[in-house]
């Protein structure tokens, strides 16, 4: 007669543990936060950290990184990243990504400058994508724009371009990413602008989850040798 609750109470430790494993997996997943506005109390760190609550809720841990208010150069174009392994300039870019490297996904939050993200924006994503060598296959990309009227489908696009370059997929919402403000905290008033971020973190945590499951059974998708075509 002891057979039986001796029998349930294994499987009930074995699935307990395989609980406790699945939560730990769930804690140790990780999206960093790029806030490219220069501004304290900008518009573009609200929508971060309405994004932020989100992840938190679904067992997501994050990272918020302020460069808006970085010195940050641009590419130089010297290959000695190619060497390195990293950008030659120590600075922010090489700290991102080293972080990147371990980190299931990353949101970039933009300000819209003359129709674009802003230039430090720029600067740190090309020199990001293009001296970071690691592989970015599944790592999830999501970015969003801030504006105070216009501009911001097109800078939303230059974003997501860096993603798509490099196998990463991108994570969606209800609308394209963009909230509207001009004064600080005015962008809380775009009632539309705040769910759409909500409901993207929301996407955003479902496909860093869906696609951790899928690495675990199925492994990352075959690579195949790059097939460079010049055209002059």
């Amino acid at each position: 007669m002891t057979f039986t609750p001796s029998f349930e109470t294994s499987n009930h430790i074995i699935i307990t543990e395989k609980l406790e494993n699945q939560r730990e997996k769930e804690v140790a997943m990780k999206v960093l936060l790029v806030n490219g506005s220069p501004r304290a109390n900008s518009n573009t760190l609200l929508g971060l950290h309405e994004m932020q609550k989100i992840f938190e809720e679904q067992g997501i841990e994050t990272e918020i990184f302020n460069i808006g208010n970085k010195d940050i150069r641009g590419c130089i174009a010297c290959g000695r990243c190619g060497e390195l392994g990293h950008c030659v300039f120590e600075d922010v870019v090489n700290e991102f990504a080293a972080k990147f490297k371990e980190a299931d996904g990353m949101v970039v939050g933009t300000p819209v400058y003359y129709a674009a993200p802003n230039a430090t924006v720029q600067a740190f994503l090309q020199r990001l994508f293009y001296s970071s060598h690691f592989d970015k296959t599944m790592k999830v990309g999501a970015g969003f724009v801030c504006a105070r009227r216009g501009g911001t489908t097109a800078s939303f696009d230059v974003v997501n371009k860096f993603f798509t370059i490099c196998g990463m997929p991108v994570a969606t919402s209800q609308y394209w990413n963009n909230i509207h403000g001009g004064a600080p905290g005015e962008a809380a008033e775009d009632a539309e602008g705040m769910q759409t971020l909500r409901v993207l973190a929301r996407n955003m945590s479902f496909l860093i989850k869906s696609i951790a499951l899928g690495k675990e059974k199925f492994g990352l998708p075959e690579k195949e040798e790059h097939a460079w075509t010049n055209f002059i």
